[in-house]
């Protein structure tokens, strides 16, 4: 469980499309086997520390000829940004994620003091 302190909490979120490769023929289309995409998102404003992030798809365009085999996951989170991460495997062809995500933290607070 992630406590906070006695800071104000901050809430940001957002919406992005990781990628759309049908019309281009990419990999994750017409691929096989192991493949990743990664975007990085950056906050409207910095948190104090590494915020919690919800990530989600928010649109599947997916070929359902095959198995749907997909991972999306929030990485390398810092107090400025993260890695929204979208994984598929095998014979998956996707052909565009949209996902969804919700970062929850603390922020800063005028009355902070900064003695750097």
């Amino acid at each position: 469980m992630k406590t906070f302190k006695t800071h104000p909490i901050g809430i940001d979120q957002g919406e992005t499309v990781l990628f759309s490769e049908f019309a281009d023929g990419g990999d994750m289309w017409t691929g096989e086997g192991p493949r990743e995409r990664r975007s990085t998102i950056t906050f409207s404003q910095p948190f104090r520390s590494a915020p919690v992030v919800q990530i989600g798809v928010s649109l599947w365009d997916v070929d359902t000829s095959s198995a749907l085999r997909a991972e999306v996951r929030a990485e390398d989170i810092t107090a400025n940004s993260f890695s929204a991460v979208f994984r598929t495997w095998s014979d998956t062809r996707i052909a565009r994620i949209r996902v969804t995500w919700t970062a929850i933290g603390e922020v800063a607070h005028e009355d902070d003091w900064d003695i750097s």
